[in-house]
């Protein structure tokens, strides 16, 4: 079967063992941008803190207390590199590997969301899971602050499969987003450098909040399995490893609640 991400986190995440990895024994010294500890955070930092979580990471599920971050954060770098957008689906936690993918369960009103995970946090309280905004507003916990929900972690390609399921039911599409800056200019030196080497061109879309804009960079749309492996194979070659898929729902969402 083709993989989406590098093959080592791909058998990982799809183990059959039902053995459930604890969340304590675990470091977090790469902390979140919204904890008052948090250091420079940078790609060899997540990346090494996968690393250090695939011997131990089997199959996770949990059930805990969730809650979110947004326009405090939104513009500033997570634990990843990436820029935090708010509207995107995404969310911080403690051990699961950064870019891996979790199905998010609202226990109280059984509403699902598919995020990745870009962020270390949270490290405060009893909380499993810190959400994106607009993950927290499709769950219907942004006004309470936070919820009891269940944590699944699934593969990058369920979470594909799982979205165009949705996507299709809409007659919508699946995009693979490749990059998110701060900067138009930076935006433009990717599309242009993933256009010079001759691959699909993207599409800039710009998300704008309390005058701060951030910039996506985003790829598609998104046809089957073997189209986003391939695409990210060749991404990979280019040093493009960050990548996350989007519907076409979640970038008309945008505008909506902004």
């Amino acid at each position: 079967m083709n993989k989406i991400i590098p093959l080592l986190l791909m058998f990982v995440l799809c183990s059959c063992s039902s053995q459930q990895m604890k969340t304590n024994d675990l470091s977090s010294q790469t902390l979140s941008p919204h904890s008052s500890k948090a250091p420079h955070s940078n790609a060899d930092t997540a990346n090494a803190d996968e690393e250090n979580l695939l011997p131990r990471l089997t199959r996770y599920l949990k059930q805990g207390i969730a809650s979110w971050y947004g326009p405090k954060f939104h513009g500033k770098k997570t634990a990843s590199g990436e820029i935090y957008d708010m509207y995107a689906m995404t969310a911080a936690h403690k051990t699961l590997p950064i870019s891996s993918y979790a199905r998010v369960t609202n226990l109280e009103n059984q509403r699902s969301v598919i995020v990745r995970i870009n962020d270390r946090g949270p490290f405060q309280g009893n909380r499993l899971m810190d959400l994106s905004y607009a993950a927290a507003k499709k769950l219907d916990l942004h006004q309470a602050g936070s919820a009891a929900v269940e944590i699944k972690a699934i593969a990058p390609e369920q979470a594909l499969a799982q979205m165009q399921n949705a996507a299709k039911t809409q007659e919508k599409n699946v995009y693979l987003q490749v990059g998110t800056f701060g900067n138009k200019k930076k935006a433009m030196n990717l599309k242009n450098k993933i256009v010079a080497h001759h691959l699909p061109q993207p599409e800039i879309l710009p998300s704008t909040h309390k005058g701060s804009t951030l910039y996506k960079v985003q790829m598609g749309p998104i046809k089957s399995p073997e189209n986003a492996h391939k695409l990210n194979i060749q991404l990979a070659k280019l040093g493009i490893t960050a990548t996350q898929f989007v519907s076409e729902t979640d970038q008309k969402q945008i505008s909506m609640i902004q």
